[in-house]
């Protein structure tokens, strides 16, 4: 069920028309520590905006992995993507679907396939801000006993972006998934300062949390970033 999620996933990410304007952004860090400690973390982010006409299209990769003394603690790949349609100048329909898979959670994945209703509440110069409700699924499974954990779902999703100004940017997202069985929920709060056109240093504090883990595991999980930002297309 996963691979089919997947695929889904990635034919959706690839099905925008060729004309569409193109424009993303790609962000990398990277911590090596040698002498009395012997570790090794990076993240890569890597965003796609895709724009035509009434639609509009974002696909997300991100993934973080470390290392201490030659053992893993980090590993996780989140692959998602979000298309819009249009119905006027503040409301749209959205599609949504995000794959997830962490090393060291309860679930050996969690898939997500959800549809609502967004709403450009603000929208100014310096500040703008959507948020997004609709019902979805999610395909799931718990890592211990290897069980299928599969649930109609309510998305929420909220963006805010603050243009601080011409050089900086502060911009917050929140996401949550309620389901009977588990409700996640993910904030990701980052600040950016361009360096150019082209280059930005960003950082990032992103608060992961389950409602249902497995005994012995923590329902929340943090992560603070510090990335070089490449800006490329039409989003510098």
């Amino acid at each position: 069920m996963a691979n089919r999620i997947l695929i889904c996933l990635l034919l959706l990410a690839v099905s925008i028309p060729g004309l569409a304007e193109f424009s993303g952004k790609g962000e990398l860090g990277l911590v090596v520590a040698r002498g009395n400690s012997d570790t090794e973390t990076g993240n890569v982010r890597l965003e796609l905006d895709y724009q035509q006409d009434r639609w509009s299209n974002e696909s997300v990769f991100s993934a973080v992995y470390g290392r201490d003394a030659g053992e893993t603690n980090n590993s996780r790949w989140v692959l998602s993507n979000r298309t819009n349609f249009d119905l006027s100048e503040v409301s749209y329909l959205v599609g949504a679907l995000r794959y997830d898979r962490d090393r060291f959670s309860s679930f050996s994945y969690q898939s997500t396939v959800a549809v609502g209703y967004g709403r450009r509440l603000v929208k100014t110069d310096s500040h703008r801000l959507k948020a997004e409700v609709g019902p979805g699924f999610r395909f799931a499974e718990l890592r211990e006993s290897g069980e299928s954990e599969n649930e109609v779902i309510l998305r929420g999703y909220l963006d805010y972006r603050w243009r601080i100004s011409d050089t900086a940017q502060l911009t917050n997202r929140f996401l949550v998934e309620a389901g009977d069985d588990n409700t996640f929920a993910e904030n990701t709060l980052g600040l950016s300062v361009a360096v150019n056109s082209r280059i930005s240093l960003k950082t990032a504090f992103s608060v992961r949390h389950n409602t249902d883990v497995e005994p012995g595991r923590k329902k929340t999980d943090t992560l603070t970033t510090m990335n070089l930002v490449y800006n490329f297309g039409g989003n510098q």
